[in-house]
């Protein structure tokens, strides 16, 4: 114990009737506490499988640190929610529904409440592009274009998030213990930026260029709120957490790996202590990257830029949860609702002219104009199966947080929308959960000043101009159908009640002294 340290136990029990102890935790305020529990379950690809991503084959060469699934279970005493995290691109449709139907016979919890959700990891497993048996109905000419030459996800990958999803969570709800949660939000805008940028020919461009002098201004936001809900056993050890905020997971260090969430993790257990359990939800991040399209600097490596972002926002995350107070944090709640969106459809004669151009040798023509003709016969054959997509939109309380959840790659100023309409003070936007439609742009965006990568019509991404503002619109409304728990706060101190000299009873004796010079 350092003197400072010994002066200020002196004051405080200098006083009448003080007991030396741990900090309380705030007042039940919000009518009890309620039991939680985190687990993470290991979904280390292997190298040699296919690295999804891209519209071309890619491999994973080398490790550089594991792919987790991460579970937390809330349970106020009537209700169970459970919020999961995959390192993984995304986390198809069907894997989600067959993992819910898994947790719902295991251990009991609804499947409209168990949001399941992909880091959007460009290092990670096999779970996409194409899935399994995806085009079977298709020509020998698109099933080669699927099959061959797309990415393509691994059958036995997807069985093993599949089951380790549901280990997860059916594992953290045995652990579930009473709990106190703490909340809040921190501010990171050094790491993230916008990747689309209006230009001087009136056309927005995605990643223009360094140093382009034809970029006017960013074509949309990037959103800095880092939310934080901690997770406190009774000894005041952090159990675990969820972390949401806004960045493509595109750091990629080398080799398998789970992308700058490693580094959000190992800076915030480097801190709160080893076992505590990151579940990582990922903001609206569409449109929204690491590079610095304007930066004055060369780029830093993948694992450079990965500990930037990482450590980062793990530095802020921590700072969150060492000034928040825990308390207790019910109700417990989870509302969805499916849409049926309609999908942008290719021209006749441009769909004539894309399976022609597929049948030439990638290497005499354009390669970018090879790779989206083979996107647009694809999306094609999709289109004659199914002409609308399918996305869930979610919601689940844990009381003053509310996380609500769409299919997509959002632009960043969806989420932004959403939180300004919603009535939680502490809102998370989640993308990339309960399925994936692909890249969801504002409808601005696809109108005659946008353009840019994210608006290409693809086999992966083609949904409907006003697609975005119909789920943003879903969230909110769903969000009106809560009501905001209670944000704990502090305990107060005792008034201040000065004894009959006026000098006060509360005053440090060793500190209300006049100037002493000799």
């Amino acid at each position: 114990m350092n003197r400072r340290q010994f002066l200020e136990l002196s004051m405080i029990a200098a006083r009448p009737g003080t007991i030396l102890q741990s900090p309380e935790p705030a007042a039940d305020s919000s009518g009890g506490l309620l039991t939680a529990g985190f687990a993470e379950r290991d979904v280390t690809p292997r190298i040699g499988m296919e690295q999804p991503g891209g519209y071309g084959k890619a491999y994973l060469r080398e490790f550089h640190d594991p792919c987790k699934v991460r579970a937390a279970v809330f349970d106020d005493g009537r209700k169970r929610v459970a919020l999961v995290s995959v390192d993984a691109l995304i986390v198809p449709r069907h894997v989600v529904l067959a993992a819910r139907d898994g947790i719902l016979s295991r251990c009991g919890i609804p499947p409209e409440a168990v949001m399941i959700g992909a880091s959007h990891s460009h290092s990670s497993g096999p779970v996409g592009m194409v899935l399994p048996g995806e085009y079977d109905h298709a020509s020998p000419v698109v099933q080669r274009l699927a099959y061959e030459l797309s990415s393509m996800a691994d059958p036995g990958y997807l069985e093993l998030v599949q089951n380790e999803i549901v280990n997860a969570v059916c594992q953290a709800d045995v652990a579930r213990a009473p709990s106190l949660c703490s909340f809040g939000a921190g501010h990171e805008d050094k790491v993230a930026f916008n990747r689309r940028f209006r230009m001087r020919n009136g056309r927005t461009w995605t990643h223009p260029g360094q140093g382009n002098p034809d970029i006017l201004e960013p074509a949309g936001p990037i959103d800095p709120t880092v939310g934080v809900l901690g997770c406190w056993d009774a000894n005041g050890k952090l159990k675990g957490c969820l972390v949401n905020y806004a960045c493509h997971a595109t750091t990629s260090p080398d080799g398998i790996s789970a992308n700058w969430i490693y580094y959000l993790e190992t800076t915030i257990r480097g801190v709160m202590g080893q076992g505590a359990v990151v579940v990582f939800l990922q903001g609206f991040s569409g449109d929204v990257t690491q590079v610095d399209n304007r930066s004055p600097h060369k780029y830093p490596t993948g694992d450079g830029y990965a500990r930037f972002v990482g450590g980062s926002v793990g530095a802020e995350v921590v700072k969150v949860l060492l000034s928040a107070t825990p308390g207790a944090s019910v109700p417990v709640e989870a509302r969805h609702q499916v849409l049926h969106l309609d999908r942008r459809t290719p021209g006749a004669a441009r769909l004539k002219r894309c399976l022609e151009l597929v049948q030439e040798d990638p290497k005499s023509v354009s390669v970018t104009e090879w790779i989206f003709a083979k996107e647009i016969v694809m999306l094609d054959a999709q289109l004659a199966k199914a002409r609308q997509l399918e996305a869930e939109i979610q919601a689940i309380q844990v009381g003053p947080v509310l996380a609500v959840s769409t299919p997509g790659e959002m632009f960043c100023q969806l989420g932004l929308d959403l939180r300004a309409a919603s009535p939680f003070k502490l809102t998370f936007p989640v993308e990339l959960a309960n399925g994936c439609v692909g890249y969801v742009p504002t409808e601005e965006a696809l109108g005659p000043g946008g353009g840019g990568y994210e608006t290409r019509l693809t086999s992966y991404s083609s949904i409907e101009p006003k697609g975005g503002g119909k789920m943003v619109e879903a969230g909110v409304a769903l969000a009106k159908q809560f009501t905001p728990g209670r944000l704990p706060e502090p305990p107060k101190p005792e008034p201040f009640t000065p004894d009959a000299t006026g000098i006060g009873s509360h005053p440090w004796s060793y500190g209300n002294v006049p100037p002493e010079l000799s």
